[in-house]
């Protein structure tokens, strides 16, 4: 009995290995095309369609523990936060000034955190959902806008963006179940190991400087310290989802994606990766990449 259960098991994982690989090189050849052939304004409305249903997950987790929570004006606020934003940085204006981005984008949050005061009668999950409304508006609006941006300046950057969480992320997940003994953070995501955060890590530094020869004919150290910072924020977003989830009592925040879950499970490290970087470009000059 022992026996067949641990080979009715291990089928079980392969066939959900099978299925996560299948899905992720879908996903990367479907994302790869978009970025080579779309333009940017269209690229930036598929993106924040994709970030928009990760949001509708992210309300569907919520209300399993603030079920009254007055979350329903996030259909608007995500997306009007998310066209300010880039009705700024769309040509001929398009000088990048972040102090006028985040004043006009996300102005919308205040008020909408404060509606929620006003339309709920339990002040428990209203008080939640005032929270849960001012994170979430620049949590899934600005990865799109980010995206936009770095898409104006060079498609391959976006590429590079890619790269950096994509193959991070699966270095962490493979090598981490290899040869992970240590836990990262117990509490939040008991399956993750230092090893394989460590892992996921030096992949992104190596796509980056791979990326950097191809591309610039030199390895550049302000890129390559970028892409660390950028890696560390991939990692920080895969445990932000995994505190959601924990706080839901779920596995995934979906279906939609066979061996993901859902397109929030999928997405949860480039929702801050791609502000991480796109800031990180701005800091240190568009030109380092141009």
């Amino acid at each position: 009995m022992s026996e067949d259960g641990s080979t009715e098991a291990g089928a079980v994982k392969k066939s959900s290995l099978a299925r996560r690989l299948v899905t992720g090189i879908l996903g990367a050849a479907v994302a790869v095309t978009l970025i080579l052939s779309v333009p940017p304004a269209v690229g930036f409305v598929i993106w924040l369609a994709v970030f928009a249903w990760a949001a509708a997950e992210f309300v569907h987790l919520a209300r399993r523990f603030a079920p009254t929570a007055p979350l329903g004006g996030l259909w608007l606020w995500i997306p009007s936060a998310a066209f300010a934003g880039f009705f700024i940085l769309r040509p001929p204006g398009l000088t990048g000034d972040p102090v006028a981005l985040m004043v006009v984008a996300f102005a919308p949050v205040a008020v909408a955190a404060i509606g929620c005061l006003l339309s709920s009668h339990d002040m428990r999950d209203a008080a939640i959902g005032m929270g849960l409304t001012a994170f979430a508006i620049p949590y899934f609006a600005l990865p799109s806008l980010a995206l936009y941006r770095l898409h104006l300046v060079d498609r391959w950057v976006v590429f590079l963006l890619l790269a950096i969480v994509a193959l991070g992320d699966t270095a962490a997940y493979f090598f981490g179940k290899a040869y992970g003994r240590h836990k990262l953070a117990p509490m939040i995501s008991p399956k993750k190991t230092l090893e394989g955060s460590v892992a996921g890590f030096a992949a992104a530094i190596l796509a980056t400087a791979i990326w950097s020869q191809v591309r610039l004919g030199e390895v550049r150290p302000a890129l390559l310290a970028l892409a660390a910072v950028t890696a560390v924020s991939a990692q920080l977003g895969d445990l932000v989802e995994s505190v959601v989830k924990r706080g839901a009592g779920v596995k995934d925040s979906g279906r939609a994606l066979p061996g993901h879950g859902g397109f929030y499970d999928r997405l949860d490290a480039m929702l801050l990766a791609a502000p991480t970087f796109a800031l990180g470009l701005w800091i240190v000059g568009f030109e380092l990449v141009i």
